[in-house]
């Protein structure tokens, strides 16, 4: 494992780590969740080494939110940051994606899968609905979020102090009581998990905006658990509903994890494992070709 430091165009610096082991030519990014760290969702370590003992290299890269607040330093301006959860800007997370693809450009890998986990799927959908960036091969959702489920805790009069805050100039002033009961934050980006649409793109009604889905041009692979409580109701039908609005859907692979949940606990190998077998299978399509 390598810490890597990348920058993102306005200069904030995000720090990844990268499993490899033999220069492979293929790289899978990994787009972290709000608090998707190592900590947290200790998988990203099954996942790198085996992917790097397989010849596939892989990149742990946190985005903005991977932390509560953690510090950092803008490499344009040279001033402390404190980055996180607790204010962040979902018009960032492209900008937070593009860093590390441009590291793997950098670095001279001439293949690239684009992962993202939770609401990291949800990043990497809206990147790549708004991006047609030709250094992407194939993509890996795992557990994409329904924001709409997550955010039906929130109260009316939750949200009455959230919109009187913004009213009054406060902002990006921190709300007096936790988001969704767990997420400390200031009231602008409250504002945003409950109503922007930038990240609120999965869903469990068929006939909800799909839009960034259906504008996905490149195939790949969706994972989810059998067992996972943030799709509101039947997970299976939420990832087959999903796909079903993507242009590729037939080409897509479609992974059920059984008997776990939203982190894949108790299950981190056997995912890791299929992993490897799918990108190990793209693998091999490019070289038929």
């Amino acid at each position: 494992m390598k810490e890597i430091i990348v920058s993102t165009r306005t200069g904030t610096s995000l720090g990844g780590v990268l499993f490899s082991k033999n220069n492979s030519k293929w790289l899978v990014i990994a787009i972290t969740g709000v608090h998707g760290n190592f900590y947290s969702n200790p998988f990203y370590y099954n996942i790198g080494d085996t992917l790097a003992d397989n010849g596939i290299d892989f990149l742990y890269a946190p985005t903005r939110d991977a932390y509560g607040q953690i510090e950092s330093k803008n490499q344009l301006t040279q001033r402390k940051e404190i980055l996180g959860s607790w204010n962040e800007d979902f018009n960032r997370g492209d900008d937070d994606i593009e860093a590390y693809i441009n590291f793997a450009q950098q670095e001279g890998y001439q293949h690239i899968v684009l992962a993202g986990h939770s609401l990291g799927s949800n990043k990497v959908i809206h990147y790549l609905a708004n991006n047609e960036d030709k250094r992407i091969d194939d993509f890996i959702l795992l557990s994409p979020a329904n924001l709409g489920h997550l955010t039906s805790v929130v109260s009316d009069p939750q949200k009455a102090v959230i919109n009187q805050q913004l009213r009054t100039g406060l902002g990006q002033t921190m709300l007096p009581f936790d988001l969704l009961g767990w997420l400390p934050c200031t009231a602008d980006t409250a504002y945003q998990w409950l109503y922007s649409d930038i990240l609120d793109n999965v869903h469990d009604k068929k006939n909800a905006d799909f839009s960034q889905v259906e504008r996905i041009s490149k195939h790949g692979a969706l994972f989810i658990g059998t067992l996972d409580c943030f799709t509101k109701g039947n997970p299976v039908k939420f990832l087959k509903n999903i796909n079903n609005h993507m242009a590729s859907s037939e080409y897509n692979q479609l992974i059920f994890i059984e008997g776990t949940g939203h982190t894949y606990q108790e299950k981190e190998q056997e995912l890791a494992d299929k992993i490897l077998e799918v990108v190990t299978n793209w693998q091999g399509q490019i070289e038929k070709n």
